[in-house]
């Protein structure tokens, strides 16, 4: 790979802004290289800012390298999650805090019944409370709530190998499928969660993402009828009468036999019209590409949705809205720490299942004040839409993913989190990522990070529009996919404001491997251990900006997104007045 030189960019650091005395502005300026990057600001006592960012603000919901997330997570980027009355104390249900017995059953019985009720909290009071089973959360409007990460801790006895049985892949081979799914305390439907687990004890694989079991058990409700672009928040359909206001759909898209959906994930540029898609047998069953979106308004043929779309919709890839799994909406898990029984770390892809949180068929959940340890799997987004991860941490031993974002999972954040040092040198054989994104999912934001170990790990599968900003990493870990998943990267993945302490280049400086992207604001870099080239020849049309400062303005691109998102103009939900 080749780097722009240092001499393409001038380079400010941090104590030369500190240190800077006058007052008289520098003209910002472009220097024409062939990835566009900027000469940055240098008015001392001012971060240098981002010509990426201008060009945003003038086109946020279209710009061609930086996706709209000012919405991601949970209720379109709140801030504040609910705080529902307290409807069961586990210790009345014969939780023991004190670790003697098993206080799954207890638990589980009250998470059940406050959610037959219609919702509410769950208090698990300070202690130590033993579980030889999976808590599970498959009601909406359901938080179980500890007294804090320091103070609640649920001991995790047995793997989900050793709850549920092995859990093959479908993709054959002995890998485990625990690697990269479920949780011992899993947010998931009730009929889902009972389908999952009873075809992994048959033996059989289960889709794990939207539509059930099979793919096929989706039924349509409206077709877009005519040709929509992304950006856009209104289309036209044939059929409007099986749509209401507030209902939650799904967007499906598929592919044409010249594969050019997948294309356009791309961003269209110009190298994938001569990719081999044929072969990536993995990435194809992802497709149809499929979106969870609210309905805004209904007046006539034209349907208004709840954010812009992500993506085209031209007629070729039949657009249209479905039926999905009824998801768990509007619970959370609150202040507690998801501890294993410490056991070495599995050889790489046959985790047995010591893994802390999984949201599946999630929508508008959260999750805060978490800490797991000794965790196969620390945090995994399976299908989970708008779902927040806020002040979340892993640590104890190493593990395969600390964080996983996975199987069409959209709209996620996850944001003051941190991944530790593992307490003890990983054993040979395993590997560690980082923080994952794959399997066509699209803006997801990890925000004011701090990882120890690992790296932005994109995992194949095409994902697309992810945001990682504000992150201080030292860059250890490698990004996984096997060729049959297809690209690492689809268009708009964006890096800002990330420090880099060893000095690694790979998974952070995109600029030369991913199509349409934006690397803005990171550390001086360099290449070595795992090294990519791009998947696509030609032109990738992405942006260096700010190379070698990870200060730019504004410092963090999702805050000040989020910012921005509050003065656009909102779909006008019906009954709103005009």
């Amino acid at each position: 790979m080749k780097y722009a030189p240092k001499g393409a960019c001038m380079v400010i650091s941090r104590r030369t802004l500190l240190q800077a005395t006058t007052a008289t502005a520098v003209p910002t300026a472009l220097t024409g290289t062939a990835h566009g990057t900027r000469v940055p600001d240098t008015t001392p006592g001012r971060s240098p800012s981002s010509s990426l960012w201008d060009e945003f603000r003038a086109s946020p919901r279209t710009h061609p390298q930086i996706p709209f997330i000012g919405r991601a997570g949970f209720d379109d980027g709140s801030t504040a999650f609910p705080r529902r009355p307290v409807r069961a104390d586990v210790l009345r249900y014969g939780a023991r805090p004190d670790g003697s017995a098993d206080a799954a059953p207890a638990i589980n019985r009250a998470l059940a019944e406050t959610g037959e009720r219609g919702g509410g909290t769950v208090r698990l009071p300070a202690g130590r409370y033993r579980i030889d089973d999976v808590i599970r959360i498959g009601h909406s409007d359901v938080t179980l709530r500890g007294a804090g990460s320091g103070a609640t801790t649920l001991y995790a006895t047995r793997s989900l190998t050793d709850i549920i049985g092995p859990y093959g892949s479908r993709y054959g081979g002995d890998k485990s499928s625990w690697s990269w799914a479920g949780g011992l305390v899993w947010v998931c439907p009730r009929a889902r969660y009972r389908a999952l687990t009873g075809a992994i004890r048959a033996r059989e694989w289960p889709f794990e993402g939207w539509t059930g079991n099979r793919r096929d058990q989706w039924r349509t409700l409206a077709r877009v009828t005519s040709a929509a672009r992304r950006g856009d928040l209104t289309v036209t359909v044939d059929a409007p009468s099986a749509l209401r206001p507030g209902d939650r759909v799904l967007l499906q898209l598929s592919d044409d036999a010249g594969h050019g959906l997948l294309a356009h994930m791309c961003g269209d540029v110009e190298g994938a019209a001569g990719y081999d898609w044929s072969d990536k047998t993995k990435l194809l069953s992802y497709v149809p590409y499929e979106r969870p979106v609210r309905i805004a308004a209904v007046r006539g043929r034209r349907v208004t949705l709840d954010r812009p779309l992500p993506l085209d919709a031209r007629p070729e890839w039949a657009p249209r809205f479905t039926t999905l799994v009824a998801p768990v909406t509007g619970s959370g898990v609150e202040g507690l720490t998801i501890e294993m029984r410490e056991t070495a770390q599995s050889p790489h892809l046959l985790d047995t299942g010591y893994n802390g949180l999984a949201m599946q068929c999630a929508w508008d959940c959260w999750a805060d004040d978490i800490h797991v340890v000794n965790a196969d799997n620390g945090f995994l987004l399976v299908a989970a839409k708008a779902v927040t991860l806020r002040r979340t941490r892993v640590s104890g031993r190493g593990g395969h993913h600390p964080y996983a974002c996975r199987e069409g999972s959209h709209d996620n954040l996850v944001e003051d989190f941190a991944v530790e040092r593992p307490a003890t040198p990983p054993p040979a054989g395993t590997q560690v990522h980082g923080v994952n994104v794959e399997g066509l999912s699209s803006h997801n934001v990890w925000s004011r990070g701090r990882m120890a170990t690992g790296t932005f790990d994109t995992h194949r599968g095409l994902p697309f529009a992810n945001v990682r900003t504000e992150i201080t990493l030292h860059n250890d870990g490698a990004h996984g996919g096997d060729a049959s998943a297809g690209p690492l990267y689809g268009a708009r993945f964006t890096h800002w404001n990330v420090t880099v302490t060893n000095g690694r280049a790979g998974c952070v400086r995109i600029d030369d491997v991913a199509p349409y992207s934006a690397t803005v604001g990171i550390s001086e870099v360099t290449p070595f251990g795992q090294i990519d080239r791009p998947d696509f020849p030609g032109p990738l049309h992405a942006r260096l900006d700010g190379y070698g400062t990870p200060a730019v303005t504004p410092p963090n691109l999702h805050t000040a997104q989020r910012r921005l998102s509050r003065g656009l103009p909102a779909p006008r939900r019906q009954g709103d007045p005009r």
